[in-house]
């Protein structure tokens, strides 16, 4: 399906997303609702396909947790990519499956921001100015340097190539960095909440 402007519309009943992270050479990811994918500790994950509604079959959960699982490989090949991601306060709290798995989750994505090619940044609740008020969104750089963008709502989502609706995501998401916790300030942050649970 394509829109207007020649966007792709990609079906994601599977709940896996659409971003082939093995041709990514780079990612710079926004979050708002969820901690993303491939942040997610499988109890988490498993948290999030078993609150879909309508309900999924347990085969289906298993199957698209394997998926989701399966993409974090991007974290241990070679080469390394760059991933970077800015994630609200709001996503990171929210205690999916209760204590016991937030406790997971909060050292899953602590493990993973400490590696060398990966920053994580948190958007605190209490800042004045916000550039990404229209959601979340993923910038996937691809190994040819062919830049997209890659945005999702409600189980649909839109893969754009558009130079010019690229650009103003890019554009976007150069804004979110400086406006959210530096990646030290985040990890602390992550630090200090698993500390309290």
């Amino acid at each position: 399906m394509r829109d207007a402007d020649g966007a792709r519309g990609v079906d994601l009943a599977d709940g896996t997303g659409a971003v082939d992270t093995a041709e990514a050479a780079e990612l710079h990811i926004y979050d708002a609702l969820l901690v993303n994918g491939l942040l997610q500790c499988e109890e988490h994950a498993r948290a999030v396909f078993e609150m879909w509604r309508p309900l999924l079959e347990e085969a289906t959960v298993e199957q698209r947790l394997a998926a989701r699982l399966a993409r974090q490989t991007i974290f241990v090949r070679s080469p390394t990519p760059l991933l970077s991601f800015v994630t609200e306060e709001a996503a990171l709290r929210r205690p999916l499956g209760g204590p016991a798995v937030l406790r997971a989750q909060f050292e899953q994505v602590l493990l993973i921001g400490h590696q060398r090619n990966v920053e994580i940044q948190v958007m605190p609740l209490d800042r004045d100015e916000h550039a990404s008020l229209a959601g979340a969104f993923t910038l996937p750089l691809t190994k040819s340097r062919r830049g997209m963008a890659y945005v999702e709502a409600q189980s649909q989502s839109v893969v754009r190539s558009d130079p010019a609706k690229v650009q103003n995501l890019e554009a976007t998401y150069g804004i979110l960095p400086a406006q959210a916790l530096t990646p030290k300030e985040s990890l602390g942050w992550i630090a200090w909440l698993l500390g309290e649970l």
